[in-house]
Protein backbone atom coordinates (compact mmCIF):
# COMPACT_ATOMS: atom_id res chain seq x y z
CA UNK A 1 0.00 0.00 0.00
CA UNK A 2 3.06 2.41 0.93
CA UNK A 3 4.12 1.74 -2.32
CA UNK A 4 1.67 3.31 -4.06
CA UNK A 5 0.82 6.28 -2.13
CA UNK A 6 4.56 7.26 -2.19
CA UNK A 7 4.67 7.94 -5.73
CA UNK A 8 1.41 10.00 -5.43
CA UNK A 9 2.67 11.81 -2.23
CA UNK A 10 5.89 12.80 -4.25
CA UNK A 11 4.32 13.73 -7.51
CA UNK A 12 2.13 15.97 -5.20
CA UNK A 13 5.24 17.87 -3.51
CA UNK A 14 7.07 17.87 -6.94
CA UNK A 15 3.67 19.47 -8.85
CA UNK A 16 1.89 20.97 -6.37
CA UNK A 17 3.33 24.02 -5.74
CA UNK A 18 3.89 24.64 -9.31
CA UNK A 19 0.14 24.14 -10.18
CA UNK A 20 -0.63 26.30 -6.55
CA UNK A 21 1.32 29.11 -8.12
CA UNK A 22 -0.32 29.77 -11.44
CA UNK A 23 -3.53 29.21 -10.23
CA UNK A 24 -3.01 32.28 -7.79
CA UNK A 25 -1.45 34.19 -11.05
CA UNK A 26 -4.71 33.57 -13.12
CA UNK A 27 -7.15 33.96 -10.24
CA UNK A 28 -5.90 37.99 -9.47
CA UNK A 29 -4.74 38.23 -13.11
CA UNK A 30 -8.09 39.31 -13.15
CA UNK A 31 -9.57 41.96 -13.97
CA UNK A 32 -7.01 43.60 -16.54
CA UNK A 33 -7.95 46.74 -15.94
CA UNK A 34 -7.88 47.44 -11.78
CA UNK A 35 -4.95 49.53 -11.91
CA UNK A 36 -4.89 53.18 -13.26
CA UNK A 37 -1.51 52.15 -14.44
CA UNK A 38 0.50 49.19 -16.10
CA UNK A 39 3.24 46.86 -14.34
CA UNK A 40 5.92 48.22 -16.64
CA UNK A 41 4.96 51.40 -15.47
CA UNK A 42 5.27 50.69 -11.73
CA UNK A 43 8.04 48.90 -11.78
CA UNK A 44 9.48 52.33 -13.79
CA UNK A 45 8.77 54.62 -11.10
CA UNK A 46 9.67 51.99 -7.92
CA UNK A 47 13.77 51.96 -9.50
CA UNK A 48 13.45 55.49 -9.73
CA UNK A 49 12.15 55.99 -6.26
CA UNK A 50 15.13 53.64 -5.46
CA UNK A 51 17.46 55.68 -7.15
CA UNK A 52 18.42 53.25 -9.56
CA UNK A 53 17.62 54.96 -12.94
CA UNK A 54 20.08 53.09 -14.76
CA UNK A 55 18.32 49.75 -14.12
CA UNK A 56 16.15 48.95 -17.53
CA UNK A 57 12.90 47.22 -17.90
CA UNK A 58 11.57 45.29 -20.67
CA UNK A 59 9.69 43.00 -22.04
CA UNK A 60 10.52 39.13 -22.35
CA UNK A 61 9.42 36.02 -23.53
CA UNK A 62 11.61 34.33 -20.71
CA UNK A 63 9.77 34.67 -17.56
CA UNK A 64 9.78 37.26 -15.27
CA UNK A 65 12.94 37.59 -13.99
CA UNK A 66 15.62 40.34 -12.93
CA UNK A 67 18.79 39.96 -14.78
CA UNK A 68 21.87 40.89 -12.54
CA UNK A 69 24.62 41.30 -15.45
CA UNK A 70 22.27 43.14 -17.81
CA UNK A 71 20.76 45.04 -15.13
CA UNK A 72 17.21 45.14 -16.31
CA UNK A 73 13.83 44.27 -14.93
CA UNK A 74 12.24 41.71 -17.21
CA UNK A 75 8.45 40.90 -17.16
CA UNK A 76 6.49 39.50 -19.65
CA UNK A 77 4.35 41.17 -21.87
CA UNK A 78 0.82 40.36 -19.71
CA UNK A 79 2.64 41.55 -16.69
CA UNK A 80 4.71 44.66 -18.63
CA UNK A 81 1.40 45.65 -20.09
CA UNK A 82 -1.27 44.58 -17.53
CA UNK A 83 -2.93 46.73 -15.02
CA UNK A 84 -4.13 43.62 -13.08
CA UNK A 85 -3.13 43.05 -9.28
CA UNK A 86 -1.01 39.98 -10.80
CA UNK A 87 0.92 42.39 -12.77
CA UNK A 88 1.62 45.30 -10.22
CA UNK A 89 2.32 42.63 -7.57
CA UNK A 90 5.15 40.20 -9.49
CA UNK A 91 6.19 43.62 -11.28
CA UNK A 92 7.36 44.91 -7.21
CA UNK A 93 8.81 41.51 -6.39
CA UNK A 94 11.59 42.02 -9.48
CA UNK A 95 12.61 45.12 -8.55
CA UNK A 96 12.97 43.96 -5.34
CA UNK A 97 15.39 41.93 -6.94
CA UNK A 98 16.98 44.90 -8.30
CA UNK A 99 16.96 46.71 -5.04
CA UNK A 100 19.10 43.10 -3.85
CA UNK A 101 21.15 43.56 -6.25
CA UNK A 102 21.96 47.23 -5.72
CA UNK A 103 22.24 46.54 -1.77
CA UNK A 104 24.83 43.93 -2.46
CA UNK A 105 22.32 40.78 -1.07
CA UNK A 106 24.38 37.92 -0.45
CA UNK A 107 22.48 35.49 -1.57
CA UNK A 108 21.61 36.94 -4.78
CA UNK A 109 25.31 37.21 -5.40
CA UNK A 110 25.82 33.35 -4.67
CA UNK A 111 23.31 32.40 -6.77
CA UNK A 112 24.60 34.69 -9.70
CA UNK A 113 27.81 32.97 -9.29
CA UNK A 114 26.50 29.33 -9.25
CA UNK A 115 23.97 30.21 -11.71
CA UNK A 116 27.44 30.31 -14.52
CA UNK A 117 28.90 27.13 -13.24
CA UNK A 118 25.59 24.73 -13.01
CA UNK A 119 25.27 24.45 -16.59
CA UNK A 120 28.81 23.31 -17.47
CA UNK A 121 29.09 21.63 -14.12
CA UNK A 122 25.78 19.64 -14.02
CA UNK A 123 26.87 18.30 -18.04
CA UNK A 124 30.25 17.22 -16.66
CA UNK A 125 28.84 15.57 -13.49
CA UNK A 126 26.27 13.47 -16.10
CA UNK A 127 29.26 12.84 -17.90
CA UNK A 128 31.00 11.54 -15.41
CA UNK A 129 28.15 8.98 -13.97
CA UNK A 130 28.25 7.92 -17.64
CA UNK A 131 31.56 6.86 -18.00
CA UNK A 132 32.46 6.05 -14.73
CA UNK A 133 30.89 2.50 -15.11
CA UNK A 134 33.26 1.84 -18.41
CA UNK A 135 36.85 3.66 -16.68
CA UNK A 136 35.85 0.88 -13.95
CA UNK A 137 35.75 -1.75 -16.38
CA UNK A 138 38.60 -0.53 -18.48
CA UNK A 139 41.19 -0.05 -15.35
CA UNK A 140 39.47 -2.19 -12.16
CA UNK A 141 40.14 0.33 -9.81
CA UNK A 142 37.15 0.52 -7.63
CA UNK A 143 38.45 3.57 -5.62
CA UNK A 144 38.74 6.37 -8.80
CA UNK A 145 35.24 4.85 -9.71
CA UNK A 146 33.13 5.78 -6.85
CA UNK A 147 34.93 9.07 -6.99
CA UNK A 148 33.86 9.47 -10.34
CA UNK A 149 30.65 8.54 -9.09
CA UNK A 150 30.83 11.07 -6.20
CA UNK A 151 31.88 13.63 -8.32
CA UNK A 152 29.28 13.33 -10.87
CA UNK A 153 26.29 13.46 -7.57
CA UNK A 154 27.86 16.46 -6.50
CA UNK A 155 28.18 18.31 -9.83
CA UNK A 156 24.42 17.19 -10.50
CA UNK A 157 23.82 18.77 -6.68
CA UNK A 158 24.93 22.03 -7.81
CA UNK A 159 21.40 22.93 -9.53
CA UNK A 160 19.87 22.25 -6.29
CA UNK A 161 22.32 24.22 -4.63
CA UNK A 162 21.14 27.02 -6.33
CA UNK A 163 17.38 26.27 -5.42
CA UNK A 164 18.47 25.99 -1.88
CA UNK A 165 19.94 29.58 -2.22
CA UNK A 166 17.09 31.44 -4.06
CA UNK A 167 14.00 30.38 -1.79
CA UNK A 168 15.43 32.47 0.53
CA UNK A 169 16.40 35.33 -1.48
CA UNK A 170 13.01 35.21 -3.04
CA UNK A 171 11.42 35.55 0.31
CA UNK A 172 13.53 38.85 1.32
CA UNK A 173 12.51 40.14 -2.45
CA UNK A 174 8.55 39.62 -1.69
CA UNK A 175 8.42 40.52 1.84
CA UNK A 176 11.56 42.37 2.61
CA UNK A 177 11.52 44.69 -0.32
CA UNK A 178 8.28 44.56 -2.61
CA UNK A 179 5.97 44.39 0.13
CA UNK A 180 7.50 47.63 2.33
CA UNK A 181 7.89 49.28 -1.08
CA UNK A 182 4.07 48.68 -2.00
CA UNK A 183 2.78 49.85 1.50
CA UNK A 184 5.13 52.49 1.97
CA UNK A 185 3.77 54.41 -1.56
CA UNK A 186 0.28 53.17 -1.18
CA UNK A 187 -0.14 51.74 -4.56
CA UNK A 188 -2.66 48.90 -3.11
CA UNK A 189 -6.47 49.51 -3.87
CA UNK A 190 -7.81 49.16 -0.50
CA UNK A 191 -8.35 45.41 0.36
CA UNK A 192 -5.72 44.27 -2.24
CA UNK A 193 -2.80 44.23 0.58
CA UNK A 194 -3.69 39.95 1.74
CA UNK A 195 -4.63 39.34 -2.06
CA UNK A 196 -0.58 41.09 -2.87
CA UNK A 197 0.49 39.10 0.20
CA UNK A 198 -0.89 35.80 -1.45
CA UNK A 199 0.68 36.92 -5.08
CA UNK A 200 4.18 37.73 -3.18
CA UNK A 201 4.42 34.19 -1.83
CA UNK A 202 3.31 32.61 -4.83
CA UNK A 203 6.26 34.75 -6.50
CA UNK A 204 8.70 33.72 -3.69
CA UNK A 205 7.54 29.28 -3.83
CA UNK A 206 8.45 29.67 -8.00
CA UNK A 207 11.29 27.50 -7.41
CA UNK A 208 10.13 25.23 -5.10
CA UNK A 209 9.10 22.52 -7.34
CA UNK A 210 12.46 22.93 -9.58
CA UNK A 211 14.14 22.65 -6.10
CA UNK A 212 12.56 19.26 -5.15
CA UNK A 213 12.69 17.90 -9.03
CA UNK A 214 16.65 18.45 -8.44
CA UNK A 215 16.78 16.62 -5.63
CA UNK A 216 14.74 13.83 -7.09
CA UNK A 217 17.27 13.84 -9.90
CA UNK A 218 20.37 13.01 -6.99
CA UNK A 219 18.35 10.83 -5.23
CA UNK A 220 17.71 8.73 -8.38
CA UNK A 221 21.17 8.56 -9.76
CA UNK A 222 22.35 7.53 -6.20
CA UNK A 223 19.63 4.87 -6.13
CA UNK A 224 20.70 3.76 -9.35
CA UNK A 225 24.52 3.70 -8.79
CA UNK A 226 23.97 1.77 -5.34
CA UNK A 227 22.66 -1.27 -7.14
Amino acid sequence: MIWLILPIVILALVFGPSWWVRRVLARYGRPGDRYPGTGGELARHMLDELGLAHVGTEITEQGDHYDPDAQCVRLTADKFNGRSLTAITVAAHEVGHAHQDATGYGPLKWRTRLVKIAAPGERFGAALLMLSPVIGVLTRAPLATGLMLIGGILMLGLGTLIHLITLPMELDASFGRAMPMLEKGDYLIAGDKPHARKLLTAAAITYVSASLMSLLNVGRWWAILRR
